[in-house]
């Protein structure tokens, strides 16, 4: 594609269809990202071809495409100069987009409890239309209660204050402000097994945090289901997965791999592929919403003793 080409052709970046709606910036950060990454590669230039354009290192043009690196407008028009982009419609849409990339956001006042690695998947996941997890060892950030966040940031964090954990815990009941906006994520979680026979918090947490789990179940706020025992064997990943889906317009799907004090963001082809299968055949053969009900019930029930 030439650069005359990529100038006229829309496809190379969704900043157009902004319609007045302002992104989160998070996502913004990601739409300037790949707009700059397909401008470079449609000319057919590495990175290392074009760091001297706004006399970065090669570093900082691979953050930027991939949206993590604060992203200044000048750089940005620079980098779109040297492209050959000129139409004016589309460079005003980048300019927007870059202006929103920085827009200040909601939990920058938490940054002193929040891992930088995580700040990525806050922003992401309220701009998502869909989420795909499986979770291995707890129930999903987004449908814990607060006892039971309570108890997981304690148990991960045995030195903090408590004024740091309830920070942790409140930026998690925060984060689930989105299961009741407008236009909630259609979520599937699919866990295993063994988040029902942990009582993290104690039986009464359990009891409390299973109850809710099947609230979100009964009200298709969540389609929630249990893998069980032995049917997946040869099928579980190594850590927790999410795959995050996003509306026209929006940024490209990824994947959300989580470890004890770090993440991976996946966007490459090839990972998408396996771990969208991945989770194609866990959902496969997890149990039925209804039997995964009658497990929960059951977890309940054991706890209550």
């Amino acid at each position: 594609m030439s650069a005359e080409q990529s100038s006229r052709d829309l496809s190379f970046a969704p900043v157009l269809s902004l319609s007045g709606r302002p992104r989160k910036p998070v996502v913004a950060a990601r739409l300037v990202g790949a707009a700059l990454r397909t401008l470079r590669e449609s000319r057919g230039q590495a990175i290392k071809d074009v760091a001297h354009v706004i006399r970065a290192s090669h570093s900082k043009i691979s953050r930027m495409e991939r949206g993590e690196n604060p992203q200044r407008e000048l750089d940005v028009l620079d980098l779109m100069a040297a492209y050959g982009v000129t139409d004016e419609q589309v460079v005003a849409g980048m300019k927007e987009l870059v202006r929103e990339a920085n827009a200040p956001v909601w939990w920058h006042k938490y940054n002193d409890v929040l891992p930088g690695w995580f700040r990525r998947l806050i922003g992401m996941e309220d701009s998502a239309i869909a989420l795909n997890t499986y979770e291995m060892n707890l129930v999903p950030g987004l449908l814990q209660t607060r006892a039971y966040a309570r108890a997981i940031v304690k148990a991960g964090l045995p030195e903090a204050t408590d004024e740091q954990i309830e920070r942790r815990v409140e930026l998690r009941i925060l984060r689930q402000e989105l299961l009741r906006g407008e236009a909630p994520p259609r979520i599937k979680a699919l866990l295993d097994e063994s988040v029902l026979l942990r009582p993290r918090g104690g039986f009464a947490v359990m009891v409390e945090q299973l109850t809710h789990l099947k609230y979100l179940a009964e009200h298709d706020i969540a389609n929630v289901r249990i893998v069980s025992f032995g049917k997946a064997a040869n099928l579980t990943p190594p850590t927790s997965v999410t795959h995050l889906t996003f509306g026209p317009g929006g940024p490209p799907e990824l994947i959300y791999l989580e470890h004890i004090d770090s993440a991976h963001y996946l966007t490459g082809k090839d990972d998408l592929r396996s771990y969208k299968l991945v989770l194609e055949e866990l959902g496969k053969v997890a149990e039925t919403r209804t039997r995964s009900m009658e497990m929960v019930d059951e977890a309940i029930t054991r706890f209550s003793r």
